[in-house]
């Protein structure tokens, strides 16, 4: 048992060692659970511009809760920081002269840790995005993006821009087996399967996580052939879970993660889906491919050493995607 965050964590030490010696990457766990609710009674109220998301544009976790913020209208409601694309040595810092990045403005913080320092001054874990953090008590509330996406669909309604907004559920109860059965491989084979293969140090852990990686994509083409989305033909958090990874496929992870089997363009149905979920309710929006391959491309030195950004593929997120045939 470990305490992380001011809470207790089981922490599978044997099973970590053991695959790490065999050159797999192993992520670590997050810290910080705690959950913003309508009524107070989780002790932080979802309140109008209370709380603020420490995010990069680069990181996909992060890109999670930026299109549940866009989705449910609520830039207005909740502040956001993008930090600096270059995760360098010290960690993921604060700057006003790249695109989209800005200094902190709540503590006029150098890096990210200080945040975290602030919040918790024991704190020795990861310093990573997404952060919710209460402007209120100076606390991190949750660095976990699949649990902050929850807080974000439920627990502010009352602060979305439309009734639409308000009304949207992207974790539905009559789909939540579906959705949470999709999450349980989207998760390790995907979403973290392009980290598996690109910071593999063996060849058996790449061989064994690409291959894993491109069965499971194959498996979405297949479901995709038959419904819009992957649990039918409702937009829901898995969707939203698996996106991020999609649009950075064939722009850093095809290559930089040699996860070149096949590209996303090569997957007719994936492909669609990409550019349908790109076009949809602004999505876009939270799309930075600037910030995307400069910070995997100029950060992993050990991948990249010269650092040097590749300059394609010319990808048109704006084409005709022809999902709806699923819903007319």
């Amino acid at each position: 048992m470990a305490l992380k965050g001011g809470k207790p964590v089981e922490v599978n030490r044997s099973d970590a060692m053991s695959r790490m010696k065999k050159g797999e990457f192993v992520r670590g766990p997050t810290a910080f659970h705690d959950s913003v609710t309508a009524d107070g009674s989780s002790g932080f109220k979802a309140e109008k511009n209370r709380y603020h998301l420490y995010i990069s544009l680069a990181c996909p976790w992060a890109h999670r809760t930026l299109i549940v913020r866009k989705l449910k209208g609520l830039e207005d409601v909740i502040s956001t920081t993008c930090v600096d694309w270059l995760l360098s040595h010290g960690g993921w810092n604060f700057t006003d002269k790249k695109p989209k990045c800005t200094k902190d403005p709540l503590f006029n913080a150098d890096y990210l840790s200080e945040i975290y320092s602030k919040a918790d001054p024991g704190y020795w874990g990861g310093i990573t995005v997404p952060v919710l953090f209460d402007k209120k008590t100076n606390k991190i509330v949750n660095n976990e993006s699949s649990e902050i996406i929850r807080m974000l669909n439920t627990e502010f309604n009352k602060f979305c821009k439309t009734e639409d907004q308000r009304k949207l559920d992207l974790y539905p109860k009559h789909l939540r087996d579906k959705i949470d059965e999709v999450n349980d491989w989207i998760y390790p084979y995907i979403n973290n399967g392009v980290y598996r293969s690109g910071f593999a140090r063996s060849q058996e852990a790449y061989d064994d996580a690409v291959r894993t990686l491109f069965k499971h994509l194959d498996k979405v083409e297949e479901i995709l052939s038959k419904s819009r989305y992957l649990t039918g033909n409702t937009l829901t958090e898995a969707d939203i879970r698996l996106f991020p990874t999609l649009v950075r496929f064939d722009t850093v992870y095809h290559g930089h993660f040699k996860c070149n089997k096949k590209q996303i363009i090569n997957y007719p149905n994936i492909w669609e889906f990409v550019r349908d979920l790109y076009q949809t309710g602004g999505i876009a929006e939270t799309c930075d491919q600037e910030h995307i391959q400069k910070h995997y491309q100029q950060s992993h030195t050990s991948i990249n050493p010269h650092g040097i950004v590749s300059i394609g593929p010319d990808l048109d997120f704006d084409a005709p995607h022809n999902r709806d045939r699923f819903t007319k």
